[in-house]
């Protein structure tokens, strides 16, 4: 294990993020109003399908990070798993952005089959993925450089997502209707599928675990969720994290609807570019702010920029498509920061679990933190498109000002409210970097 990493080894680690980006940018952003819309299912149906398979998570994201902490092989405890949930993920893939051609009823089965398996292969990859990170270095401030590497990677995989249909649309001169809809989605899988193999093997390949990360010895599984949660700067990030998340995945969620029936515009996928562009062309920015003020600090700056900036959406209507870019811009000057900066601190709190514990359990620590983040994100689908379709909303049809009114709320005001939530509880994080390089001296003595 490396305290300076170089360069190649920070974008071999990144790889897998960009394949995961441009898969999940797809299934939270386009394939719900794909099935709704295109395929003809009922969009609370989705939302509750998509809630449910979240609920599924909660047993199947900490087991994963217990699995992998536990796994002891020639290769490593990580490595194996990211290999196999990679290649099942693919497989996955295909599936879903292929629904079958035999009728509604097993539209409906095929949609929740293929969307439980994906997220259950998704989180064998995924868990053991995001632990992995935590263990390559320890240095304070290298762990913001290698988790914005990370995210930055990510935030491109994102932007890829986001051109990706139009971009297919315009080499192969495909037009709008369902067949040509469900033909972009068939392309689209024979893209990612491979993609998301390739980067997790290259990822595996050049970097290797740390065989002294493998105790012989486990605390049980009801001890450790007790010292997991005795964790008091882990469960302070966790709450902020996940009570800001849920916000943020309202907008992910309902920006088709928004831009499409509130500014009355065909340009959502320029605003999503815009926004990601944004995000990692300010990432190295809060890098440097991180170093200076903190992490902590650092994260409250960038959730007060993205809130304070979301707030006027609220107050759009049809044709403010220049006002909305603009605030746009705003909010995607901090995206880049919510995501990498709470990722480094989850590394120190690690840390801080190994100086109580005095075993490395990142597994189970970034379990628990996937299920968070596939909490909060099936509760932005779940109930923002559940809520939609009791509001009246008729797919590809003129909506009322209810329906109107409704997307406004849930795409801005619910989205700022929890992120000023999040704020106040990140207020007492308690990690500095004082406190963390006295923590790792003291681990240090222990023979680590």
């Amino acid at each position: 294990m490396e305290e300076k990493l170089p360069i190649f080894k920070k974008i071999s680690y990144a790889l897998p993020a960009f394949s995961l980006a441009v898969i999940g940018i797809p299934v939270y952003v386009y394939m719900p109003k794909f099935y709704t819309d295109v395929i003809g299912l009922n969009i609370s149906y989705v939302g509750w399908v998509l809630l449910a398979v979240r609920i599924f998570d909660a047993i199947t994201d900490p087991a994963m990070g217990l699995l992998s902490d536990r796994t002891n092989t020639r290769f490593g405890r990580r490595r194996p798993w990211i290999a196999l949930g990679s290649l099942l993920t693919a497989i996955a893939v295909v599936f879903l952005f292929n629904p079958s051609l035999t009728g509604q009823a097993n539209a409906h089965l095929w949609f929740a089959v293929n969307i439980f398996l994906l997220f259950l292969f998704w989180t064998v990859v995924v868990v053991p993925y995001e632990a992995f990170g935590p263990e390559l270095t320890f240095d304070y401030n290298e762990r913001t450089s290698l988790f914005s590497f990370r995210d930055g990677f990510l935030i491109a995989g994102t932007l890829a997502a986001a051109a990706s249909p139009a971009l297919i649309k315009g080499i192969f001169k495909i037009g709008s209707s369902p067949d040509d809809e469900r033909y972009v989605f068939f392309i689209l899988s024979l893209l990612y599928a491979p993609l998301i193999v390739v980067s997790c093997i290259s990822c595996i390949h050049v970097l290797k675990e740390n065989k002294n990360f493998s105790p012989k010895e486990h605390l049980g599984i009801l001890k450790g969720m007790k010292f997991t949660f005795k964790n008091r700067p882990f469960v302070i990030l966790l709450a902020a994290y996940t009570i800001s998340a849920i916000g943020n995945n309202l907008p992910a969620t309902l920006i088709l609807f928004y831009v499409q029936y509130v500014l009355n515009s065909g340009l959502a996928d320029f605003f999503l570019l815009l926004y990601f562009l944004t995000g990692i062309v300010f990432l190295p920015l809060w890098i440097k702010i991180s170093e200076r003020f903190g992490k902590r600090n650092a994260w409250l700056y960038a959730m007060a920029l993205n809130t304070g900036a979301f707030i006027g959406v609220f107050f759009l209507g049809s044709g403010d498509t220049l006002a909305y870019g603009i605030l746009v811009f705003l909010s995607g000057t901090g995206f880049g920061a919510t995501l990498a900066i709470p990722s480094s601190m989850q590394a120190d709190v690690i840390d801080y679990d190994e100086f109580m514990t005095g075993e490395r359990r990142e597994g189970q620590y970034v379990g628990i933190w996937a299920f968070s983040k596939k909490l909060a994100a099936a509760l932005g689908v779940g109930i923002g498109l559940s809520i939609l379709g009791m509001s009246g909303y008729v797919p590809n049809a003129t909506q009322n000002e209810n329906v109107k009114f409704t997307l406004r709320v849930l795409y801005s005001l619910v989205p700022c409210i929890c992120n000023a939530a999040g704020f106040m509880i990140a207020l007492f994080y308690p990690i500095t970097s004082d406190t963390f390089e006295a923590m790792r001296k003291e681990i240090a003595k222990r023979g680590r």
